[in-house]
Order: structure tokens, then C-alpha cells, then sequence
């Protein structure tokens, strides 16, 4: 394995996490509280190690691939790396604040803040995904 295959393991790591997300949700949800914390703390690691990655590849490798063809396309694929890029900034801290009012035991604040922390969460888990297979995948960029 080399740098250059890490953009194919963020996509897996942010896929993995979109999966732990939705199962902790599934879990909270049928009162599984247990299941819940498990699948949360997991999707933090997945991301964690996602991040590490990714500055690891965009450390290494100096040339930033640019969406140009299909010309159509490239304002919708901006729309969702811009979305994207602002999103995963903003959503560090929200985790961050959901995991320790969770370890507090303070769960009333802890749904406070889940109830935006999830869905964001998910959005940049999931349109991570979708940047790998549209700039790599779909309409590979030469």
C-alpha cells in the first residue's frame, strides 16, 4: 500500500462511519444504550483515524487533484465539496462536546447537542464518500 491509495481508505473509513452512525442511531432509538455507545465510540475512531489519514495523504502528496471534466458537473461537485470542507471544520467540535457531555453522564445536554451533531456528522461521512467516487471513480480527473 502507498500514499496514493489513502484516498480509497478515507472513502472506506468515512463509509464506515456513516455505518456506525446509523446503527448508533438505530440503537438509541430501540433503547439500547449500550449498543449506542458502542457504535458512536467506533464511528469516532473510524473518523479519527480518517483524519489521520487524510492529512497523512494531503501531507505527502503535493498536487491537488481539480475537478474540470465533465464542465457540466464541476458547480455540483463544488456545491458538495464546499458544503463538505465547511461542514467537517464545524463538526470536530460539535463531536467533540456530544462524546464528553456522553462521558459525563450528562444526557440531557448530550441529546441537546446530538440532535445536530448526527445529522452533520452523517452529511460529511456520507458526502465524503461521494467526493472519492465522483473525483476518482465516476469522472476520474487526469
Amino acid at each position: 500500500m502507498s500514499v496514493h491509495d489513502l484516498p480509497a481508505v478515507n472513502a472506506t473509513l468515512n463509509g464506515l462511519s456513516a455505518i456506525f452512525l446509523t446503527l448508533g442511531f438505530i440503537f438509541i432509538k430501540r433503547g439500547n444504550k449500550i449498543a449506542h455507545r458502542n457504535c458512536m465510540i467506533t464511528a469516532f475512531c473510524t473518523s479519527t483515524i480518517f483524519l489521520a489519514c487524510y492529512l497523512t495523504y494531503h501531507a505527502t502528496v503535493k498536487t491537488v487533484t481539480h475537478f474540470v471534466e465533465p464542465a457540466w458537473f464541476r458547480p455540483i461537485y463544488l456545491t458538495i465539496l464546499l458544503t463538505h470542507t465547511i461542514l467537517a471544520v464545524v463538526i470536530v467540535p460539535l463531536i467533540l462536546m456530544t462524546l464528553y457531555r456522553a462521558k459525563k453522564q450528562n444526557f440531557e445536554a448530550h441529546k441537546r447537542i446530538a440532535c445536530w451533531t448526527w445529522p452533520l456528522w452523517m452529511y460529511v461521512s456520507v458526502t465524503g464518500v461521494v467526493i472519492y467516487l465522483l473525483l476518482y471513480q465516476i469522472f476520474p480527473q487526469k
